[in-house]
């Protein structure tokens, strides 16, 4: 069953057509990855699924609900949540405050603690840095602050937007591993990734964006049989 089903979407930048009719569904309990080269369209996708950027035609339905257009707080409302691209922790703040601002829309504040300490359970580093400026954490302390920060939502559905850009290869290690316990979890995942050697480990379908136009959609097996895909992004030696 599709939790998440984009249909048709145009996203433009003034004239310019940054998504052509772009249509995929992420199932409910999956870890789905979308991979393409740079520019081809996946944060502006992602953007456009969190209310970000508004779309000019097309329909982003979660739970068979259409959310295209509302407001970003509208659609962390409905339970989807965004780590965006280079991690856009809040610097200035401790890392309390910024997982405290995960749930500005939460009334709950016994439970809202109870999640708090659930994420120093999960991240124990920002436990210990809690706090700290987040301004001053390495990068892949920032990546588990703004995992961590979007789950204070307690969101039905996560979009990720490259979680391992800019990270030592030890470090995107233990990002994958976190992706893999939430999964196991039952947090269903968006995932845009260019390291697909950690997305095969990880994600059970992928679709490839290619110039605003999703061009390939299939699963790990496919993906890896695709002798264009393999080259790209596998390396010619993968077999």
């Amino acid at each position: 069953m599709s939790l998440l089903a984009v249909e048709d979407v145009v996203t433009a930048y003034g004239k310019i057509e940054a998504l052509k009719g772009v249509s995929l569904e992420v199932a409910e309990g999956t870890i789905t990855c979308l991979l393409g080269p740079n520019g081809a369209g996946k944060t502006t996708l992602m953007m456009t699924i969190a209310g970000i950027l508004k779309p000019r035609r097309g329909r982003v339905l979660l739970g068979g609900t259409d959310i295209a257009g509302q407001a970003p707080h509208a659609i962390v409302a409905r339970g989807i949540a965004l780590v965006p691209e280079n991690r856009l922790v809040f610097p200035a703040m401790t890392v309390l405050e910024n997982l405290q601002a995960g749930a500005f829309q939460r009334r709950d504040k016994a439970a809202v603690a109870e999640d708090v300490e659930r994420m120093f359970t999960r991240f124990p580093r920002l436990k210990e840095r809690h706090a700290q400026q987040a301004g001053t954490l390495s990068g892949g302390e920032q990546q588990m602050l703004a995992v961590a920060r979007a789950l204070m939502s307690r969101p039905r559905l996560l979009l990720m937007d490259e979680p391992s850009l800019g990270l030592a290869p030890l470090v995107v290690e233990e990002i994958f591993r976190i992706i893999a316990e939430l999964h196991r979890d039952g947090t269903t995942i968006f995932l845009v990734e260019q390291n697909a050697h950690m997305a095969l480990k990880v994600a059970q379908h992928f679709f490839l964006i290619e110039q605003g136009k999703v061009t390939f959609s299939g699963d790990p097996g496919a993906l890896a049989e695709d002798e264009v895909i393999r080259r790209a992004y596998l390396g010619s030696a993968q077999q």
